[in-house]
């Protein structure tokens, strides 16, 4: 009894504090996660002085606007290892889901020369680059997180990425700036056709094994 008594005291001795609860790699991960969203809302502050069309000025104002109350949540939990004093939200966009599909004629890209040169293609597609560019980096953390706390608020991040990395790509094909190529009918159809569903048998835990 007195062994057990001593093993218990020492354990609950050596238990982490919340702000502590975080793994060696957790803590790499979410400060890359951190500076990198750090870095996503000082370009979107960046690029909003040279858009010219107001609609892309609200799409830009609107996610930089959410972008920085995750920002503040992340902070929070990985500060303090507990649930932030406000819960994650999801990040709605403005734009319908219609895309136009097919290629046109059009003028090839090149890199600009002068800071004149900035159009809001530019700033739509530098919006679209730094929103993608954080999915794998929150990705990787949530994985590698210990803390329950903000693996959640990580992974809670990534459906809000996804949906603002498509929101500005809708304005981009509306515009004529990001075409879609599609296969032909008879291509999609075989590919939808190459796979057939499988079987799903429900397993009951009072019933013994076949044998």
């Amino acid at each position: 009894m007195e062994n057990n008594q001593k093993q218990n005291e020492q354990m609950n001795s050596s238990a982490v504090p919340p702000q502590m609860n975080h793994g060696g790699h957790e803590m790499f991960d979410v400060h890359e996660v951190l500076s990198g969203s750090i870095n996503t809302i000082n370009t979107y502050t960046l690029l909003s002085e040279q858009i010219r069309d107001p609609e892309l000025r609200d799409i830009l104002e609107r996610q930089k606007s959410f972008m920085k109350e995750e920002y503040n949540i992340t902070l929070e939990c990985f500060k303090t290892g507990q649930d932030p004093s406000m819960p994650t939200q999801s990040y709605k966009m403005n734009q319908d889901n219609q895309f136009t599909y097919g290629l046109k004629a059009s003028q090839p890209k090149k890199p600009m020369q002068a800071t004149a040169e900035v159009n809001d293609e530019t700033i739509a597609l530098g919006m679209l680059s730094a929103v993608k560019a954080s999915v794998p980096v929150k990705a990787g953390a949530a994985l590698e997180t210990t803390n329950p706390v903000v693996r959640r608020v990580l992974a809670d991040s990534l459906p809000n990425c996804i949906e603002m990395a498509y929101e500005i790509s809708l304005y981009q094909n509306k515009h004529g700036y990001y075409q879609v190529p599609q296969l032909t009918p008879q291509d999609m159809m075989q590919m939808q056709e190459g796979y057939a569903p499988t079987n799903v048998q429900s397993q009951n835990p009072n019933k013994p094994p076949l044998h």
